[in-house]
Order: structure tokens, then sequence, then C-alpha cells
């Protein structure tokens, strides 16, 4: 597994692989001789090399901060094969189309053209197989364009609205 790491403004790549018996480490290419043992909720003994430290990690929001030696980090973990770190970078910027996920009917518009939308709001419902499925906005902006209507039907892919 490969991950891109960014701490205290710093950014490595990190590669973690298992045989049959232990752990893998590469950093940045080259191979680092460590071990972690979870002591406590966000608490790890690691060991690299013959040293061993306590590494405290908090997820917040956005970030995880590291405590490591009395120091105070931010880090970010980024998996560059995740849909979730690929689509990112675009929901910010330019706009964005909503399409279904599956074949369906529309049973609702839930917001008008023009209207602004929070990300995660929803802004379509599409009804497949008995179920009702709302389409949420996948960024703040404004409704550009409805595409669809009340009652039509919907193929996978689709593109029901268009967000700015």
């Amino acid at each position: 597994m490969k991950y891109d790491v960014s701490i205290g403004g710093n950014h490595y790549q990190l590669e973690l692989g298992r045989d049959a018996s232990r752990w893998s480490c590469h950093l940045d290419g080259l191979e680092v001789d460590v071990d972690a043992i979870p002591v406590r909720p966000g608490v790890l003994s690691l060991r690299v090399g013959h040293e061993i430290y306590e590494v405290k990690c908090e997820r917040k929001a956005d970030h995880v901060q590291v405590w490591f030696r009395g120091e105070c980090y931010a880090a970010e973990v980024r998996d560059p094969r995740s849909l979730r770190v690929r689509t990112r970078a675009a929901d910010d910027h330019g706009p964005r189309k909503l399409t279904a996920p599956m074949s369906g009917k529309i049973v609702r518009v839930l917001i008008r053209e023009g209207s602004e939308v929070d990300a995660g709001a929803g802004v379509v419902v599409v009804e497949a197989m008995k179920m009702q499925n709302e389409i949420k906005s996948p960024k703040k902006g404004t409704v550009q364009k409805i595409l669809v209507n009340e009652g039509a039907a919907v193929n996978a892919g689709d593109v029901l609205a268009i967000v700015e």
C-alpha cells in the first residue's frame, strides 16, 4: 500500500507491505526497520531501528495532529488510489455534474435552478427498485442547470444537474 504523507510541511512517500511473518516499510524508497504497538487509543509505541518512541495521534476534521518528542505536527495521509482523494481537488473548481448512480425514475427535484446549495445537500431524488435515493451536491455552489423533470426515467450515468 502506497501513501502520500505530509508532516509539518515536508512531503514523503510511504509504502507498507506485509509478508507471512512481518510488515515492511519503505520511506521515499528507502527500507526502514520499524515496528508499532498500540499502547492505548491514539498512542503508539514506535520502534525505529534501535530507538523507541511514543507517538500520540489525534484526528481532526482535515488532518491528524501528531505529538512526537514533545512537538506537535500537522500530518496528512493520502491514499493516491482513493476516489475521494482524486476528486477532492476538483470539488472546489469549475462546474460539477450530478449523475444518476442507477437507472430509475425522478420522483422529486428538491432545488431550483439558480439556487445556492451546500456540499452534501440534496438536489434530486431517484427511485430505483422501490427505494428512494437522494442525489447530493458534491460541492458548495449554485445550481446552474437541472436537466431532469419529476417523473422522467433516467439511466445510470445520466447527468441530472450541474452545480457551479
